[in-house]
């Protein structure tokens, strides 16, 4: 049943709010690509051949082994304290446990955050491109979110201070943003908090792909400028396995208590055993272990996309970055071609992506699209950049 029969059934009536959810056009595209034989580029799912499958077993046999009706029971709401200590520890500036509340996956943080700043109305800054999930989890909360004026090094400081009064806050990806793979500069960043600062607009940091650095970590975190007008959220999605639904939150001191309330009403507590499994997994330095492999795979994916797309793309006029890290490359296709209608031309060679519109607040780029590389073997790249190549040349040619 789709929301307008539900609108339409006698006794019931949706609430406003939910004439504004929409389903995810990636996980709708994601649908397409479960055909055989599709080679997908689309998915932002981290590479499955990354998950510490041995570790969290031995993890999961000893939080049952010794703590288990502990694991299995009720929680706070605030999360599990030892994994709270855990994240404290790992952040790059001076973090007090208590200021962590351990959600639902990252994605649930946004969804707070919405609760507890969003007014029906209120402006919400965000970047041009942005996360889809981000404008997903704030529509319901019924804003006003207007892109602010972005280019490599990511959002404009000086468009952000111009739009920023009213502004109840700017949601900004510093690290290998998704969907554009860009990263903030460490003058940008620097630009970006002078300019927030002066004009009182709190940021809202999101930063799940920080860790995922190939050739050289990103620079310190905007948090770590603004602790008391900065709330982070971080995941453990990528760096450990999306299954477990773990995210963080940092929050300071003003907005922290409702944040938790704001949970509280949502889900009671994150899985507890979850929690208890990954705080065992990170003892002894696990991460410090573990995660360069999965740099050094992601590093070789997009080192053999870069290179499929030099090789296939020349002549066509298709601009694309090259990331420093993350999931995700961006391009531009030439003037007259569009992503959506490349999507269906690509799409019966056996390949996929994501066309660029949805990720934008405002007019979109149509000419824009979103590669990922790391689910996918460097045969899989190579077979996948040629056809995509064949039909963005057939549609060129076809003008």
């Amino acid at each position: 049943m789709n929301p307008h029969d539900l609108q339409t059934t006698p006794g019931w009536t949706l609430a406003r709010r939910a004439e504004r959810m929409n389903p995810s056009v990636i996980r709708e595209i994601l649908k397409v690509t479960e055909q055989p034989g599709i080679i997908s580029f689309a998915g932002g799912l981290p590479s499955p051949a990354t998950f510490p499958v041995e570790a969290f077993r031995t993890a999961c046999d000893k939080v049952l082994r010794d703590d288990g009706t502990a694991a299995l029971q009720y929680a706070a709401s605030e999360g599990y304290g030892p994994l709270r200590e855990a994240v404290a520890a790992m952040l790059p500036w001076p973090v007090d446990p208590a200021q962590v509340l351990i959600t639902t996956g990252s994605q649930q943080g946004l969804d707070l955050v919405g609760k507890v700043l969003i007014d029906s109305g209120s402006r919400v800054l965000v970047e041009t491109p942005t996360y889809l999930g981000a404008l997903q989890a704030f529509a319901p909360m019924e804003p006003v979110v207007e892109g602010v004026a972005s280019d490599e090094e990511g959002v404009d400081p000086t468009d952000l201070a111009a739009r920023a009064p009213g502004a109840r806050f700017a949601y900004l990806l510093p690290n290998f943003q998704n969907p554009t793979g860009r990263t903030m500069t460490e003058p940008r960043r620097q630009a970006v908090v002078d300019a927030a600062a002066a004009a009182g607009l709190p940021l809202v940091e999101d930063n799940p792909y920080g860790d995922l650095w190939f050739d050289a970590p990103p620079p310190p975190p905007l948090a770590a400028r603004r602790p008391d007008t900065c709330i982070y959220l971080g995941s453990f999605s990528k760096i450990l396995a999306p299954g477990l639904r773990l995210g963080f939150v940092v929050a300071p001191a003003a907005v922290a208590p409702k944040l938790l309330q704001a949970k509280q009403a949502a889900d009671l507590h994150t899985p507890g055993f979850n929690q208890r499994v990954v705080a065992e997994v990170l003892r002894d330095g696990f991460l410090a272990r573990h995660v360069p492999t999965i740099r050094a795979r992601y590093k070789a994916q997009r080192d053999a996309m870069l290179a499929a797309l030099t090789r296939e793309m020349a002549g066509l006029g298709v601009q694309w970055n090259q990331p420093e890290g993350g999931m995700f490359l961006w391009l531009r296709l030439p003037r007259g071609l569009t992503a959506a209608r490349l999507f269906p031309a690509a799409l019966e060679r056996h390949v996929a992506f994501v066309p660029g519109a949805p990720f934008y607040a405002g007019a979109p780029d149509d000419r824009t699209l979103r590669l990922s590389f790391v689910t996918v073997t460097t045969e899989q790249i190579d077979t996948g950049i040629a056809a995509l190549a064949a039909a963005t040349r057939q549609l060129v040619e076809a003008g």
